[in-house]
């Protein structure tokens, strides 16, 4: 069986940027997955992309299937012979295979036995398979948005201008899009303008980067990045390379030349994040900051082209940039003419949800929330209160409806000239952190309280009207809000009760349709979400459900309890305890034991239980003030220590005693056991 390499490649108008990964993700996934489903052997499944092109380069891909053996079962051998002669089944099973009936074989199923034929198939070309299985890949990509061009029918997210499908120096004869495919691609569109012809699969790289194009996205995209680098040293300067703004810029050049421009110096007067949001969602522009943090008075762009005349290129990027700063400054002192305060009518006519109101009802809301929260963790209750008021006024703001990301950080800028309190001012910021698992969390307790007020509002109302998320939608990033409160509480070390914080949220809403069990529902959601949580610390599903067990409903608890079982599960003891803890269980669940842990001392009658008994009372002793202190691990480490007389028990001891009384006294000493276990988390969820 011979090999040798595949590619394939799809030439179009420049494909959107933010698509580009997953469209090439997927041609390579969907080739990929035909050649495996077609059992055709191959070493790797490279994926690349430009702005004008998909491409799958397949190595080591064998001519064609292997041949294998097919089976076919036909009657019966009961049905198939009477009196030792064939019947009619046999017969024709026999023609239908194109043999004689003494040419079949016996096949021995769990059923019996049957007759039945195996013959040698042969495996299909690749050239054979691979039209049908390019064209389906292609009509089967996760296109945003189709269109049609000219007086074709076919549709694809920009228009097709060439195939190319070639194996090893064979050119595929595979149709698709209206395309025919042939080993023409072509290069820069600027550059190479004329047609490549390749005369083998493994020319496509070099063949592309002598015509001026960098077909792998990952090479193309260090490129960028150490022309940027190398850009900013020049400049004296440290280059800000935002990984999105790379992807996106990556998948908009083929051949990326790094430039550098300037723009007027008096447009720092306005907060750098403005200038920055407009040099990057406008323009694609990377930033510059001097050694203090300070954004200067610069840009780099990426270039398409090696032009002759670069100054040429910087001018007509610099009176580009020029009148969008122009805005943001605009923007910036018209949203300074007004004071954030003067704001807050319009948040009357700003919808939140159709059946939980507007932005203004959501701060009434939140305001009762922020205060309990900021009474309970010892913050100043007059800043969390303005804090809420003020909190979503930016929104209606120029500058924030023209650029959304800066939500929160404007409303700091303009609390702050507005002469508010400067922990008011931060928390108005601080309310999105964390904007995702790893994310720094509010630093204030103003911001804290206004955080966790604003989250436990959205959740408990959304609940609450039955939009809660599925496993495909979640429209208002319930999942996030969740984590970002449990984030919160672990991380500021706030010992808040969720129920009870999710009851304040619960009690602000009026007439909510799913209020029946509402706040159980809600706190079942968020705890479920600890399994997420400790996933980023190394919890595994076992130590998330020996913890989730248990009736914790504060996140910090929780929390400590979760690290503390993943501190005993590394112990050796572990495994024998956790064993043990099941056996307990087992047997107190399928006794008519009433829960007592009550151990008369008189009854205990053989060795082992006595040491056990002696032990769990030390134990009970010793870990009582751990518990207290909420040190559970310290207490699982003291525990460790029952491993032996736990096992000298299963050992020596028979637990149902003939004597009813004795019976129920080890039932109670098992009982005590558990329940010093229990302190802290199911361990009988454990790994045994």
């Amino acid at each position: 069986m011979a090999v040798d390499t595949l590619l394939l490649e799809l030439g179009a108008e420049e494909l959107p940027p933010t698509a580009l990964d997953a469209l090439s993700d997927a041609f390579a996934a969907g080739i990929e997955k035909g050649l495996q489903d077609a059992e055709i052997p191959f070493q790797t499944v490279t994926a690349y992309a430009t702005p004008r092109r998909l491409a799958v380069q397949v190595t080591g891909l064998a001519d064609k299937q292997p041949d294998r053996a097919v089976e076919r079962r036909g009657p019966a051998l009961a049905a198939a012979f009477k009196d030792g002669v064939p019947t009619k089944a046999a017969e024709g099973f026999a023609r239908s295979c194109g043999v004689s009936v003494d040419e079949l074989i016996h096949l021995e199923t769990d059923k019996g036995t049957w007759l039945g034929f195996q013959e040698q198939q042969q495996g299909e070309s690749v050239q054979a398979l691979l039209p049908e299985m390019i064209r389906k890949t292609l009509q089967s990509l996760p296109v945003p948005k189709n269109m049609r061009w000219g007086a074709s029918r076919v549709e694809f997210s920009r228009p097709v201008h060439w195939l190319v499908a070639l194996y090893g120096s064979d050119v595929v004869a595979a149709e698709a899009l209206g395309l025919q495919a042939s080993r023409t691609t072509y290069g820069h569109r600027f550059h190479a303008p004329d047609a490549i012809q390749l005369e083998h699969a493994d020319d496509y790289l070099a063949a592309l980067e002598n015509a001026y194009v960098l077909a792998d996205r990952q090479r193309r995209r260090e490129r960028i990045r150490e022309q940027v680098l190398a850009e900013a040293e020049v400049q004296e300067a440290n280059a800000v390379i935002d990984e999105d703004l790379l992807v996106e810029v990556s998948g908009l050049v083929e051949w990326p030349v790094a430039l550098t421009g300037s723009f007027d110096e008096r447009f720092l007067e306005v907060p750098a994040e403005c200038l920055i949001s407009s040099m990057k969602a406008n323009q694609k522009y990377f930033h510059l900051l001097d050694d203090q943090g300070k954004l200067k008075p610069l840009f780099i762009t990426i270039s398409n082209i090696e032009s002759q005349d670069p100054d040429q290129v910087i001018s007509g990027n610099e009176k580009v940039i020029r009148p969008r700063l122009a805005d943001a400054a605009f923007f910036y002192d018209t949203d300074r003419k007004h004071t954030l305060a003067s704001r807050i009518p319009q948040l009357e006519s700003v919808v939140f949800q159709q059946q939980l109101g507007t932005l203004a009802d959501k701060a009434r809301r939140s305001t009762a929330i922020a205060t309990f929260i900021a009474e309970r963790i010892h913050g100043d209750v007059a800043h969390a209160q303005r804090a809420v008021t003020l909190a979503k006024c930016d929104l209606v703001t120029e500058m924030v409806l023209e650029f959304p990301e800066l939500q929160g950080i404007m409303g700091r800028y303009y609390a702050e000239q507005d002469g508010e309190p400067a922990e008011v001012a931060q928390a108005l910021e601080e309310q999105y952190l964390p904007r995702f698992a790893s994310d720094a969390i509010p630093q204030s307790l103003t911001g804290q309280a206004l955080a966790l007020a604003d989250r436990l509002d959205t959740l408990v109302g959304i609940f609450g009207i039955g939009q809660r998320p599925t496993g495909a939608k979640d429209p208002f990033a319930l999942r996030r809000a969740s984590i970002g409160v449990l984030n919160i509480l672990v991380k500021g070390e706030l010992n808040l009760d969720l129920r009870e914080l999710l009851q304040v949220a619960a009690d602000q809403h009026q007439n909510l349709p799913k209020a029946d069990g509402l706040v159980e529902d809600v706190l079942t959601y968020m705890l479920d979400r600890f399994r997420a949580w400790g996933q980023e610390e190394g919890i595994s599903a076992e130590m998330y459900l020996a913890v989730r067990a248990r009736p914790v409903t504060k996140p910090l608890d929780f929390a400590r309890r979760l690290r503390a079982v993943k501190a005993f599960a590394q112990r050796e003891e572990a495994a024998a305890l956790a064993a043990a803890n099941k056996r307990v269980s087992n047997i107190l669940s399928k006794q008519e034991h009433d829960g007592s842990t009550q151990v008369e001392a008189s009854l205990l009658q053989e060795a082992a239980e006595k040491a056990l008994f002696e032990a769990v009372t030390a134990s009970q002793q010793q870990v009582a003030p751990l518990f207290a202190a909420g040190d559970y691990q310290q207490a699982l480490d003291a525990l460790a220590t029952l491993r032996e007389p736990v096992d000298a028990f299963f050992d020596q001891v028979m637990v149902m005693a003939d004597d009813a009384s004795v019976r129920r006294n080890r039932l109670a000493l098992l009982a005590s056991l558990q329940a010093l276990f229990l302190g802290v988390a199911d361990i009988s969820q454990l790994p045994q």
